[in-house]
């Protein structure tokens, strides 16, 4: 009896996906829940997995884009007894495979783990797997890449050695030439262009500045690092300040804690932020829930176990669903000013940007401080300037002030 395999339901908003690659070859035989493919949508990489044992028979290819229901793969129950009956020279050829080098048990490496073992060399063989039956996942290969780039010793200059045949230079392109590559955008790339598109079009955006001395936050940090790691496993960042300080400032101002549904203002009376994380496939928010009620420590593994699950492809659409105001850091790639745009249908975000020692005037006198700069956007629709630089004002006092948070002054 043949089973069909089908893109299965991902959420109310995903309609079709990109099959990424398949984990096995039409023909093979295939167990119960062993994965099958990978799927990549406009928000997650997901991985399909068999519902029952049999012989596969694939009916799409890698790169074709598949609609949510349609049957990409039939596997033929009957076939899984049969392979277990082989014949006596099959077995001793099977015997032979397993003894020679170049035969493994592991399960086939996923395209991106293919992926990133081309670009930098590593033999996934090499690397413990922590997925299912000891598959090595995106986030085995890249923490041990991060591993292997941390124990290997800086190269040592000969000193008297000869001198290396300098291999011959690839040869230049023909004048007038103009080399390029091309590829097609990803399901999530593709979205978040769309998203972007749409957001500028249908809304009044606009974007107030400020800038906050970080002096306050560092010096908490510094001074309660250690014992913070020691009870919580786990160390204390920016992120979670301004997390706390966007609450309150939610809280003061609540006209950015709204949307516009049509000819209606919506609004929220509770606290989920978005946080921007960037991955390798492109730009993705997850929400932190209920933030108001959540400690400092709270936030911080919540934000951990996101970056986690964003670095290992494991995001699911429940992470990103919701959110009330997001935040976005590009501090941590250097930007020193920037304009982020609205993450829809919410009504504000957040940019924070990199840390600059710069001098300020301090009661009548030039010091240096660490200064950032921070930017509100926001929808001028539902919300007017006295309100978006009231909100980052208190965002502002709050940093500046950390005791403000936990007094509620």
């Amino acid at each position: 009896m043949a089973i069909e395999v089908k893109v299965p339901a991902l959420g109310e908003s995903i309609s079709s996906g990109i099959l990424a690659g398949w984990q096995v070859k039409d023909g093979d035989i295939v167990e119960k829940d062993q994965v099958l493919y990978e799927l990549e949508t406009d928000k997650i990489t997901s991985e399909g997995t068999a519902e029952v044992g049999g012989k596969i028979s694939l009916k799409v290819e890698e790169g074709d884009e598949v609609e949510i229901g349609q049957v990409i793969a039939e596997i033929d129950e009957s076939a899984a007894g049969d392979s277990a009956s082989t014949d006596e020279p099959a077995a001793e050829e099977e015997a032979a495979e397993e003894d020679s080098e170049e035969s493994t048990d592991s399960p086939a490496p996923s395209p991106a783990v293919r992926r990133i073992a081309e670009e930098s060399g590593l033999d996934p063989s090499t690397v413990a797997g922590t997925g299912k039956d000891g598959r090595v996942t995106k986030g085995d290969m890249l923490a041990a890449l991060e591993k292997k780039e941390e124990s290997s010793p800086a190269p040592k200059q000969k000193e008297s050695a000869p001198a290396a045949k300098t291999p011959a230079p690839a040869p230049a392109p023909a004048k007038g030439e103009r080399p390029e590559t091309r590829k097609k955008m990803s399901p999530l790339r593709r979205s978040i262009a769309q998203r972007l598109v749409s957001v500028q079009n249908e809304s009044a955006i606009l974007t107030t500045f400020n800038e906050v001395d970080m002096s306050a936050v560092m010096g908490l940090r510094k001074k309660y690092q250690d014992n913070f790691v020691k009870k919580h496993g786990i160390k204390l960042g920016f992120m979670s300040f301004f997390v706390k300080a966007v609450v309150d400032a939610l809280k003061t101002v609540p006209g950015l804690n709204a949307r516009l549904e049509g000819d209606e203002i919506v609004q929220n009376h509770y606290h989920d932020i978005g946080v921007a994380v960037s991955t390798d496939k492109g730009l993705m928010v997850p929400v932190l829930r209920d933030c108001d009620q959540k400690s400092f420590a709270e936030i911080e593994q919540d934000l951990a176990g996101y970056a986690k699950k964003a670095r290992e492809g494991k995001m699911q659409i429940d992470d990103l669903q919701g959110g009330v105001f997001s935040i976005t850091n590009g501090g941590v790639f250097g930007s020193l000013l920037s304009t982020p745009i609205i993450n829809p249908p919410q009504s504000g975000i957040l940019g924070m940007h990199t840390i600059q020692e710069r001098p300020v005037a301090v009661d009548g006198q030039v010091v240096i401080r660490p200064m950032m700069y921070l930017a509100v956007s926001y929808d001028h629709r539902i919300i007017d300037g006295k309100e978006a630089v009231s909100f980052l004002v208190n965002i502002k006092n709050s940093i500046e002030d950390p005791s403000r948070m936990l007094f509620g002054a």
